[in-house]
């Protein structure tokens, strides 16, 4: 008989991994209620707690992986990457987390190659899933581990752990569409990722059925000037929209200083509305709008999906909790107009 594992404890409790987690590790996170029930499940379970570094590694590395793709400085300004970053070293407690930064496939190829290679790494986060992703059959083929940060991907070997940005999207445009906005752009990341590709999808559906016929996307990169650059030109246009999307906090806040520079005020001209709210949504002047994602849940879940992995026992997809619109001052009504 197979030893339990978090998976089953969750499962019978009817709660996400990542609140088993929490509950077995002595972090808040969920009511005392929910951890005496929790611990109660484990124990008539049989669940005994390994030791991390044993149940990620194996006995070799005791280190997990992870390659980002973006520059250290568009990096060093994302506040939700460091919020990631929480969640995934609370998971792993004692073992080690290699971060390396790649700048292009290529390299980034490379580097899952040595670290397999030299043993560096017993299995990887994969960061921003693209569409066709060569990393997947390559990671498959040499055999290293991995859990896709996003997703998701539909592939057995690679489990991912998803955010319902799909029901976000809806919540924002059923919120716009109230205040009377009929023109929203959805100010969007590089259309290679598949997180961009399932938050564009829904946007535009939610928008056929919600009658905005003058909503529309556009892609950037996750630069402030990306995102500066995006909201100019959409602004220069006969028919500009009155309330912007914006893949992140960076892109939103460069947003906000363009919409400035061109004369608009926030929320009386243009509406803005974030996507992972973080401290600089709320530093800014007016408060961003904008979608909480559970983003450190998003990466103990990540790492409790790989542990899983690398024990041999079942590890599919998985969804965190849901995101939620938190409103502020940067929405209000649309303007009068044609």
């Amino acid at each position: 008989m197979k030893r339990p594992t978090i998976t089953d404890i969750a499962r019978e409790a009817g709660v996400s991994k990542g609140a088993v987690s929490y509950a077995l590790n002595g972090r808040p996170g969920v009511s005392e209620a929910t951890r005496d029930r929790i611990t109660e499940i484990a124990r008539r379970l049989g669940w005994a707690p390994s030791s991390t570094a044993r149940a990620l590694s194996g006995g070799r590395a005791g280190a997990v992986g992870m390659v980002l793709d973006r520059p250290a400085d568009v990096l060093g300004v994302e506040p939700v990457f460091l919020a990631l970053l929480t969640g995934i070293q609370r998971e792993l407690g004692p073992v080690s987390l290699l971060l390396q930064v790649a700048p292009d496939p290529a390299d980034e190829l490379a580097v899952y190659r040595r670290w397999h290679g030299e043993r560096k790494a017993d299995g990887v986060l994969l960061a921003g899933p693209r569409r066709d992703d060569d990393r997947i059959a390559e990671l498959i083929r040499i055999g290293l581990p991995a859990v896709a940060l996003g997703g998701p991907l539909g592939h057995p070997g690679v489990p991912s752990v998803r955010v319902d940005d799909a029901a976000a999207v809806g919540e924002v445009l059923g919120y716009l569409a109230a205040l009377g906005h009929r023109r929203v752009a959805w100010i969007a990341g590089p259309a290679v990722l598949v997180r961009t590709r399932v938050r564009a999808e829904a946007f535009a559906a939610v928008a056929a059925r919600l009658g905005l016929a003058g909503a529309r996307t556009v892609h950037t990169d996750h630069s402030g000037e990306g995102g500066a650059g995006a909201t100019r030109r959409l602004l220069a246009g006969s028919h500009p929209p009155t309330a912007l999307l914006y893949d992140t906090d960076v892109l939103a806040v460069a947003g906000l200083t363009a919409l400035r520079e061109l004369g608009l005020a926030v929320p009386d001209d243009v509406s803005v509305v974030a996507w992972d709210d973080s401290v600089l949504c709320r530093l800014v002047r007016p408060a961003l709008s904008a979608v909480r994602r559970p983003v450190a849940e998003f990466g103990a879940l990540a790492v409790s999906v790989l542990r899983d992995l690398l024990e041999g026992t079942d590890a599919g997809d998985i969804t965190t909790t849901p995101p939620a619109l938190v409103t502020r001052g940067s929405t209000g009504p649309a303007r009068p107009g044609p």
